[in-house]
């Protein structure tokens, strides 16, 4: 590879472009099928999801925001309507009043429960079905390598 060139050569671009793909329309795969199966986006389970996943179904707002990729803003909204449907409860952080907590009511846990199966069946179909046990393993590693300097950019250093 001639890393004197600014442009990146056709393996490079041939990777890129399949990535770019993934990154945009994947989810939006993904939305359409939430939308379609449970009025929800794939944001909105993957806060549920994430909510559910946590001990006791409580996560403090800021490390729920984290954990999701979101802003504080994004996810107080998502809150509002969560709220609204009786999805989830907020509260201060006994622990730290700073913080405000958000608990997975039974409601959002029906919620989650219902949209799993479909959504489930959907990323097996996209993402696991087209790839064999070993190329699974490799694009996990590979993929966890990118996600990690990714993360680190992110977080600034």
């Amino acid at each position: 590879m001639d890393t004197s060139s600014p442009w990146l050569d056709d393996d490079q671009q041939e990777l890129w472009q399949a990535l770019l793909t993934i990154v945009i329309a994947l989810p939006a795969a993904l939305d359409r099928q939430l939308q379609r199966d449970a009025g929800i986006s794939n944001f909105e389970y993957g806060v549920l999801a994430r909510l559910s996943m946590s001990d006791e179904a409580t996560m403090r707002l800021s490390d729920l925001a984290r954990d999701c990729d979101s802003t504080q803003p994004r996810l107080s909204k998502v809150m509002d309507r969560f709220e609204s449907r009786d999805w989830v409860v907020r509260r201060p952080d006994p622990t730290d009043g700073r913080y405000t907590l958000a608990t997975l009511t039974d409601t959002g846990r029906q919620k989650v429960v219902a949209s799993a199966p479909e959504h489930v069946a959907q990323v097996k179909r996209l993402v696991f079905d087209p790839l064999s046990a070993a190329q699974r393993r490799h694009l996990s590693a590979a993929l966890s390598r990118i996600a990690a300097t990714v993360r680190r950019e992110v977080e600034g250093g």
